[in-house]
């Protein structure tokens, strides 16, 4: 079974992710995968110095950079994505090689409905938080500025409408047990209940 785990910025998908894997799920993180496809040297960061020189300094992707100059412009945005995505789910993809056979496979995908990812998936599942949980989790794990925050919320899809894609929810409305109590649930829904 190929689960895509997704949820906005700081709803908590992360540790549904190392819940599941401690539940005996083999977990693909694109965000990992994401770093490795821009690596130096890799097909993905020399077109990004195409279109984006200032990005790549001495061969090393600048991540600031990058996200200046694509994160106003949905058309850069779009070129960009067409770059990394194809990649990452490239690498994604290979790296089920080594879970073991019959293993359950989740891949933790921030945009999973955004792009054809989801379609590449037996399951589909949403963690969902309260905004202002979101925001101040963020806030604390990253130092970042309330509205650099919001801004980066608004600029991923909005959790009512992933909610209508996605197959499963989790609400992430509770302390980190009650999380981890649904996240073994949905294991045991998905994995061990008969016919899946």
């Amino acid at each position: 079974m190929r689960i895509g785990l997704t949820g906005g910025i700081g709803s908590g998908k992360s540790e549904v992710a190392a819940e599941l894997e401690r539940c005996g799920a083999f977990v693909i993180d694109t965000d990992v995968v994401a770093r490795e496809a821009v690596a130096p040297g890799s097909p993905a960061l020399a077109a990004i110095a195409r279109n984006w020189p200032g990005a790549v300094v001495d061969g090393v992707l600048d991540r600031t950079a990058l996200a200046e100059a694509v994160f106003e412009d949905d058309a850069e945005r779009l070129k960009l994505n067409g770059i990394l995505h194809p990649e990452i789910r490239r690498i994604a993809f290979a790296r089920e090689s080594e879970a073991a056979p019959g293993q359950p496979i989740v891949h933790v995908v921030p945009l999973l409905f955004e792009s054809d990812y989801a379609k590449l998936v037996d399951r589909t599942v949403l963690v969902i938080a309260p905004p202002e949980r979101r925001i101040e989790r963020v806030m604390a794990r990253d130092g970042a500025e309330r509205d650099a925050v919001r801004a980066r919320m608004r600029a991923q899809i909005d959790p009512e409408r992933a909610r209508t894609l996605a197959d499963e929810i989790i609400e992430n409305d509770g302390d980190i047990e009650r999380l981890r109590d649904r996240s073994r649930d949905l294991y045991r829904r998905l994995v061990t209940a008969p016919n899946g």
